[in-house]
């Protein structure tokens, strides 16, 4: 047997490190957590939220119309953004189509919207 080829591995970086370029999009190198902003809010009226649930629960369901275009605001609203660094350009160009449009054509049509 002839010499074995050892590739060695790749120096680390740091965390914050920008990555190398995949497909010339450089990857964010994103940022420090910072909790001052969470630390400077003021603190939540717990009797004030308790009493707020609780007026929830004793309001009228929503019914019939009403019920589905609460359900449609409802996936217009839906968050379809990526956070993760791996996805690839196909995936991010489903979910900009999903966004554009949430529903199927056989379900807007059935339901008779525009």
């Amino acid at each position: 047997m002839g010499p074995s080829k050892i590739t060695p591995l790749p120096a680390r970086s740091a965390a914050n490190a920008p990555a190398p370029q995949a497909h010339g999009i450089a990857r964010n190198p994103g940022m420090k957590l910072d909790l001052g902003f969470m630390e400077s809010m003021r603190s939540v009226n717990r009797s004030a939220l308790e009493r707020r649930v609780a007026s929830l629960t004793k309001r009228r369901s929503i019914k019939a119309d009403n019920q589905a275009a609460w359900l449609l605001r409802a996936v217009a609203c839906m968050d379809l953004t990526t956070l993760n660094s791996n996805d690839t350009d196909e995936r991010v160009r489903r979910l900009c189509a999903k966004a554009v449009n949430p529903l199927r054509r056989d379900i807007v049509e059935g339901l008779g919207i525009t």
